[in-house]
């Protein structure tokens, strides 16, 4: 499967892919969410990891920059660390904060504002770009590893038509 797209009709839709990719992560996988602000990344992210077994609230990391989650990925617990990247400075910060470690082949690192950190950030499995498109938004997700492409294959999907 070369990439996935789809319109999402409503905020259901965005949950309902949100759990649907929760059901297809691999452990280790880097995801790199790219879109405006108001596109959906936090929400995507937060169905995900409510799917995935996170009981709570989930929010952006934008003060934080990054937050854990102790979840089940392919059925064994796993971590999710979702970052946000918007309100850094430069791609040196993500250094300094150590954050590279978190990519270390086990978790799963779910990154908003990858841009931010270029150069430094190691390379995505899967970029998921949401755009907003009338009431809802489109979603295109591509591969660019043999992980992110066995999580396009097992990702069970069908649109809210």
């Amino acid at each position: 499967m070369q990439h996935f797209k789809s319109h999402l009709h409503d905020e259901a839709g965005t949950a309902a892919l949100g759990a649907a990719l929760s059901r297809a992560l691999l452990p280790g996988m880097a995801i790199y969410l790219h879109g405006d602000l108001g596109a959906g990344k936090t929400a995507l992210t937060r169905a995900l990891l409510h799917a995935a077994g996170h009981v709570g609230p989930v929010k952006s990391p934008t003060y934080t920059l990054s937050e854990p989650y102790r979840v089940k990925v392919d059925g064994k617990p796993a971590n999710v660390v979702h970052f946000d990247l918007y309100r850094m400075g430069s791609p040196e910060e993500f250094l300094d904060a150590g954050f590279r470690e978190d990519f270390n082949g086990e978790n799963v690192c779910i990154v908003e504002w990858p841009e931010k950190a270029d150069g430094v950030l190691p390379p995505p499995d899967l970029h998921v770009f949401l755009t907003v498109a009338g009431s809802g938004r489109d979603v295109e997700l591509q591969p660019s590893s043999a992980l992110g492409t066995s999580c396009l294959q097992r990702l069970q999907f069908a649109p809210n038509l």
